[in-house]
């Protein structure tokens, strides 16, 4: 799929830089890898970025510098961009770039800075202003990137429309792995064989492999346990591809389905069928969350439903939007950004599930793209109760 190109890397830029305005900043510190990425280009695991009106700086140490550079001259490099190597510590360099900044208001990712960095540059700000010289007041941000990234652009549906056809075709694969006899740890080291020979970079997130009671537990760590007559199997595994993440679950069970299997298993794909119908612009995220609640609740699996219907995908796993439970405080629900209107661009996963202690428990994925009549599955694989014997 290559990478975004200077031009994507502008577009995304300028939508950061209305958010910013919103907060009356003039400079924005950036130190979440991911939202670097997002900016940048940058594939390091180690860097910050200082972002203007005036121009950005990449900070990166020697690790780094090269590829750095590199970028910088391709047509995939920010423009305006300049790259500093850390000279000491990440502090002090970043210490000094924000005495120089000329910025009256300077943003920061509360949310993602650590305490200790937090006082090395409140620190390097205090010594520059008893000097006399004129620094920067930090100014707390949350989720600023973030935000803009929950609306993907036409580069990032792309790569997740064609990373969405890779993982089910994995999943129709993995279909005809299921076996009596099978012991999960071996099933997952299948899967992720599977992803990688599929074209994926790595598995998205340690892959589940859960049978039996072991299905009960939302993210069970595959074990030594051998799959046996009767067992449900719960499957539920992601991709990377091209820094962007896909994940998929589905149900098998081990020969003749039980009661338990059925009835979970029919509540949960209803329950998910129920949500994605909602899933429209203008729809509140909280209310595919209710759609899905509401079948399990009418089928007296409430209780068994634990954890939110969803979570947007992108650059990280789990980001923006939420698909969880409506807050009784709206107004805070709202002003957090844990509740948010959904609009064209956003991806984000629905997978109710009902669990069971000591029998079992069934969830279903997919994941879903807001479009600008509804929705479209980035996910496509049969949905019913896998059978295997």
């Amino acid at each position: 799929m290559g990478k975004p190109t200077s031009k994507d890397l502008t577009r995304r830029l300028e939508r950061v830089w209305e958010k910013l305005a919103d907060e009356h900043l003039d400079a924005f510190l950036v130190t979440h890898v991911p939202n670097i990425r997002y900016l940048t280009n940058f594939e390091g695991s180690s860097a910050s970025l200082l972002i203007s009106r005036n121009g950005c700086n990449l900070v990166t140490d020697g690790r780094y510098l090269t590829a750095a550079r590199e970028l910088l001259q391709s047509s995939h490099g920010p423009c305006h961009t300049e790259v500093r190597s850390v000279a000491r510590s990440y502090e002090g360099t970043l210490g000094d770039l924000l005495v120089s900044s000329n910025a009256k208001r300077l943003g920061f990712e509360s949310d993602r800075m650590t305490v200790q960095t937090h006082i090395h540059l409140s620190t390097a700000l205090e010594r520059a202003l008893g000097s006399g010289r004129s620094v920067p007041e930090l100014v707390a941000t949350s989720r600023v990137v973030e935000k803009v990234r929950a609306v993907k652009d036409d580069y990032e549906r792309s790569t997740l429309r064609e990373a969405g056809r890779l993982l089910s075709m994995v999943a129709v694969d993995i279909s005809r792995i299921i076996e009596p006899g099978c012991q999960e740890r071996d099933v997952a080291i299948e899967i992720d064989a599977n992803l990688r020979n599929a074209g994926f970079e790595r598995p998205a997130f340690d892959t589940i492999v859960a049978s039996g009671p072991n299905s009960a537990l939302p993210h069970a760590q595959p074990s030594t346990r051998v799959f046996t007559e009767g067992d449900i199997v719960l499957l539920d595994f992601g991709g990377v591809l091209d820094g962007y993440c896909v994940d998929l679950s589905r149900v098998a069970t081990i020969g003749t389905p039980s009661k338990v299997a059925r009835r979970l298993h029919s509540a949960v794909a209803a329950a998910q069928e129920a949500a994605i119908a909602v899933v429209r612009p203008g729809v509140w995220a909280s209310e595919v969350d209710g759609a899905a609640r509401r079948v399990l609740e009418e089928s007296g699996l409430g209780e068994a439903f634990n954890h939110g219907t969803g979570h947007g995908l992108g650059l990280e796993i789990h980001e923006d939007p939420r698909i969880s439970k409506r807050d009784s405080d709206r107004k805070r629900a709202i002003a957090e950004g844990s509740d948010v209107l959904l609009v064209p661009g956003m991806v984000f996963t629905v997978e109710p599930g009902a669990y069971e202690p000591g029998q079992g428990g069934v969830r279903i994925e997919d994941d879903v793209l807001v479009t600008d009549e509804g929705y479209e599955l980035l996910t496509d694989v049969r949905r019913d109760l896998w059978v295997q014997s």
